[in-house]
């Protein structure tokens, strides 16, 4: 028996690309294949996998003459969240953590008559074409032959490649206020050679000035540079959150001011045509494909603003859409279409647009998650409005606040309004602040307007809104030293396999 592994790009795709196949297992009928897989994943795309099983005779000519077993569908997301018991999926490793770094040096050459040196030190990293980069240059250390420079932090990706045995060339200078500085020496290590400093030992090297050492027959260096402290601060990706248990907790806020129009004029944004989805159903549908996927239960709360309701028909800005304060979850992206669907007829669409309250109640949920010690949920709150935001004040303190919170926030104008303040919130021209001045702790929102992707598939419209997503859950739970759920500092790499 073998399997084989296809992928397609259309949500109903009838034209699969083979990705590879797995070995033949002989005279089985629970194979355990030991292929393994690479694919590239992409966060904001539904990439669609299909694996088929097929009984290969002994003296088989390729898949053609083979018995086709079976076939299983899913998506590479619900692969890497754990949600498909057919395949397990790992991580390829990347070079994403960083190393701390912390030298001194000892006895360098006086290079100044009246005081002594000045001293500074530079790693260069040499790449292979034989050019060298920067990596770092440490702060200069006044009239000091001994100076102890202060520990930086630099990614391994910068300081070597990923390379440990990759060169690095570090050289010490003596400043001078005219920019010609002296050199004192230099030497080579590598970043394997430096990681001998990490159980609390130093290391050291020899700074060699070669002209000296071609010159000088008693020489021996220019002093001695220590490394007394190498530590690696492991950086976590995405799909170790994930994988390691994280659930993508998706809410939907749906604008239903009187600017839509009435929802039984065809000329409303909130028309239901019998064939055609309204704006707001395929920008929901869209970007909730995706969301889905990393949500173990599907049930997705879903919620409605800047209309009257029954019974008593007051305005509200954060009312459950299928009308259970106590439950607003829908069974599904179909139960919260279904859910919208039978809320319209019901309420009196009225106004004002004001986001600031929905904000708060899904922060409220998610500042639970935030004393938490392992990455357990993280919430992504999807705006369909169709207005300029009347609360501007408030939602920038709302989102202020929620920058501090596990939380993304995807705002999508619906219509032909002038979304010129909505950019402000994006926070991609400037720093959003709060009325107070306060800044936002990390950028959480991100704003598209529906009228971009008018003419392109519901895919391009996903991509573009929930690009950024993957690095605003890093930077969030790597910003609080939040390690994923049962990962180890020590597994360094991962592989993909049926």
């Amino acid at each position: 028996q073998s399997a084989c592994i296809k992928t397609g790009k259309d949500l109903l795709c009838s034209d699969w690309f083979q990705v590879d196949r797995t070995e033949v297992i002989r005279s089985s009928i629970s194979p355990v294949f030991s292929k393994v897989f690479t694919v590239d994943y992409y966060f904001e795309e539904v990439q669609r996998l299909r694996f088929e099983l097929h009984d290969i005779s002994s003296n088989h000519n390729g898949l053609k003459e083979a018995d086709f077993l079976g076939a299983m569908e899913c998506t590479l997301g619900q692969v890497s969240a754990d949600l498909c018991s057919f395949v397990t999926a790992e991580e390829l490793s990347g070079n994403d953590d960083y190393v701390e770094l912390a030298f001194s040096a000892k006895k360098l050459d006086d290079k100044d008559f009246f005081s002594k040196s000045d001293p500074f030190l530079e790693i260069f990293r040499v790449n292979d074409d034989g050019t060298a980069s920067l990596v770092h240059r440490t702060e200069t250390i006044m009239n000091n032959l001994s100076p102890v420079w202060k520990s930086f932090k630099v990614s391994l990706n910068t300081l070597c490649s990923g390379d440990h045995e990759r060169e690095l060339k570090c050289t010490v200078w003596d400043w001078d206020s005219n920019g010609k500085h002296d050199f004192i020496g230099e030497f080579q290590t590598t970043f394997k050679e430096m990681k001998a400093a990490m159980d609390g030992k130093q290391i050291q090297w020899e700074c060699i000035n070669p002209k000296y050492q071609v010159k000088k027959k008693n020489y021996r260096n220019s002093g001695m540079v220590i490394l007394t402290m190498c530590k690696i601060i492991k950086m976590h990706s995405f799909l170790d959150y994930i994988m390691g248990g994280c659930q993508i907790q998706f809410t939907v806020a749906i604008d239903f001011t009187a600017s839509n129009g009435d929802p039984r004029n065809s000329c409303s944004l909130h028309y239901i045509h019998p064939y055609q989805p309204n704006e707001y159903l395929k920008a929901l549908i869209a970007v909730g494909e995706i969301c889905q996927d990393y949500d173990s239960d599907k049930m997705f709360p879903a919620f409605g603003f800047g209309a009257q309701i029954p019974p008593d028909f007051k305005v509200s800005h954060d009312f459950a859409v299928n009308f259970d304060e106590d439950n607003p979850e829908c069974a599904g992206i179909q139960g919260v279409v279904e859910a919208y669907q039978n809320c319209l007829p019901k309420i009196q669409l009225y106004g004002p647009t004001n986001i600031a309250p929905i904000i708060q109640k899904v922060a409220d949920s998610a500042s639970e998650e935030m004393h938490t010690k392992e990455a357990m949920e993280y919430f992504i709150l999807l705006i369909l409005t169709d207005g300029v935001i009347t609360d501007m004040a408030d939602t920038r303190e709302a989102i202020v606040h929620a920058s501090h919170l596990p939380m993304s926030v995807i705002i999508v104008g619906i219509g032909n309004a002038d979304f010129s303040d909505m950019q402000m919130l994006d926070g991609d021209d400037g720093i959003l602040r709060s009325p107070k001045g306060e800044p936002v702790l990390r950028d959480i929102v991100q704003f598209v307007p529906f009228h971009n992707f008018k003419h392109a598939s519901p895919a391009a419209l996903a991509k573009s809104v929930l690009a950024e997503v993957p690095n605003q859950v890093v930077d969030y739970y790597n910003g609080k030293g939040i390690k994923p759920k049962c990962l180890s500092d020590f597994e360094s790499s991962r592989a993909f396999s049926p």
